[in-house]
């Protein structure tokens, strides 16, 4: 690794925002902690309660430890930066932040891709959901979806700091694959052409796949005879209709736009969104917008209460 004449590469500069800012630090605290406590509650909460113990909330269970690990991987630098002078990164720091955020980052994609698959299964196919969605499927749908994020991962991580770098400060708050890549001396081509190829074909087969189960959904839902029946299927789908919506637009305008300046920040505020808010905002969904979560954290509240009341 060098920097212009073989100076080797110690440290990063993470340039961040470009400000000090208390009231920044405050507010992206507390989403980051609503985040760990939403998505860790859901995970106990799905371990707890025996009305949640079907294919859809042990995939929800995974997409919450994802949640839980990409935003963790990203978001305590970036306080950090708010607050602190040196805003360095060491090289093996931000190899180990990018590893780990790609990792979760693409696992978070194939889970959604899960989702929709189990709610295709569960409503075009109801009689042979338990065999299809066994439990031996479900690991194997979820692993795959680990393998994918490591692959793309280990793949990315290795030619982005495979390269030789003339400018060591990143125009970003964490070190993600093109604010780096542009750091290179040398041509970009091959690292932005990887880019395009495994991101594109990391979002074109999962949105495919959401794409196609919800046809088919679509097709069944029309096909009942009570609208009764009608809401109560969409609404069984609205949490995760609403989850990939916000996830798949925001990813795919991050890394699928040409590189400018203008790009560069755009992608900071898209980051914000996609690294932080969404992984606050999917528990919030998946239980305000789904009545067996809302029932059976009403039922955990009983129980808690009932509890504290015998002490």
């Amino acid at each position: 690794m060098t920097q212009g004449n073989d100076t080797k590469v110690i440290d990063f500069y993470l340039l961040g925002f470009g400000v000090q800012c208390d009231v920044l630090f405050i507010v992206f605290l507390v989403i980051y902690v609503t985040s760990m406590l939403g998505n860790t509650g859901m995970i106990l909460l799905i371990n707890t309660d025996s009305r949640l113990q079907t294919p859809m909330y042990f995939f929800l269970q995974h997409l919450a430890f994802v949640d839980i690990c990409y935003t963790s991987a990203i978001t305590p630098k970036m306080l950090q930066n708010f607050i602190a002078e040196d805003k360095s990164i060491t090289f093996e720091e931000c190899l180990i932040q990018l590893f780990i955020y790609a990792i979760f980052a693409t696992s978070d994609c194939y889970l959604l891709a899960v989702m929709a698959v189990d709610r295709y299964v569960a409503i075009c196919k109801p009689l042979r959901y338990p065999i299809i969605m066994s439990r031996q499927v479900c690991i194997q749908l979820v692993a795959g979806s680990y393998l994918m994020g490591t692959i793309n991962s280990s793949v990315h991580t290795g030619f982005t700091f495979s390269l030789s770098f003339c400018n060591l400060k990143i125009n970003h708050f964490f070190c993600d694959i093109p604010p780096i890549v542009t750091l290179s001396c040398y041509s970009k081509d091959t690292n932005f052409m990887l880019i395009l190829i495994f991101v594109g074909f990391n979002l074109t087969f999962t949105v495919l796949v959401v794409i196609l189960s919800y046809i088919y959904i679509m097709f069944a839902i029309l096909k009942m005879s009570s609208t009764a029946g009608r809401k109560k299927t969409f609404s069984t789908c609205a949490s995760h209709l609403t989850a990939v919506t916000i996830f798949y637009g925001t990813l795919a305008y991050m890394y699928l736009q040409p590189h400018s300046d203008k790009a560069e920040e755009n992608m900071k505020v898209a980051s914000v969104f996609y690294g932080i808010v969404i992984p606050m905002l999917n528990p919030l969904i998946y239980s305000l917008r789904n009545k067996e979560v809302k029932d059976a954290i009403k039922a955990t509240g009983k129980r808690f209460f009932r509890l504290n009341l015998s002490y």
